[in-house]
């Protein structure tokens, strides 16, 4: 497992090692060991997949009372992966880093505690899973909207994207009430 550091401290991109043959592939895409070799120290404790068409946009989401460090991959298609820093009192607070993730790069992407998370679907029916390591809390999921001014995302958009309700109605970062943002240096972030 090769891991890359991002801008944002804590998110980072992991690369498995693939062993090609003449049947397909294999590859590793979690081993507790591997990771804790590599400095991540999460422990999973939920899995979740989605599949959307291309345009689809989630998030950008976190979870307050019970943050999630989150281990997303492709499993078929391609997607742009968006980690966002929302802790109060984070010296990269509003920063964020984005990666491509596709199911032939085979990358993941770390986006720890503390952290907004959203996606933009590059391809149809594009097949998405990450690990959780704090179970769904829906009273506590929050978000920012996906096209905060300030935020200036760089999605690779064709058009306007796909958005749930939900995610249509978030906030943008500024104007959440700062008790609804989780704290820098708490939870493990």
């Amino acid at each position: 497992m090769m891991r890359t550091d991002t801008s944002l401290p804590g998110v980072c991109v992991l690369q498995p090692v693939v062993h090609p043959d003449g049947r397909g592939y294999f590859l590793e895409t979690y081993n507790q060991r591997t990771f804790n070799d590599v400095g991540i120290e999460s422990v999973f404790v939920q899995d979740n997949e989605s599949c959307s068409q291309k345009g689809v946009l989630r998030g950008l989401h976190y979870q307050l009372a019970h943050p999630q460090t989150k281990l997303v991959r492709v499993l078929a298609g391609e997607i742009f992966d968006v980690a966002v820093d929302v802790r109060r009192g984070s010296p990269t607070f509003g920063r964020w880093v984005g990666e491509t993730l596709s199911a032939e790069n085979k990358k993941m992407l770390l986006v720890p505690e503390g952290f907004a998370h959203g996606f933009l679907v590059m391809r149809d029916m594009t097949q998405v899973a990450y690990k959780c390591s704090d179970f769904y809390a829906p009273a506590e999921e929050r978000g920012v909207i996906w096209n905060d001014p300030v935020l200036a995302i760089a999605w690779p958009l064709e058009g306007d994207p796909i958005l749930s309700d939900k995610d249509r109605a978030y906030d943008r970062l500024a104007d959440c009430d700062p008790e609804q943002l989780p704290i820098f240096g708490e939870g493990g972030s």
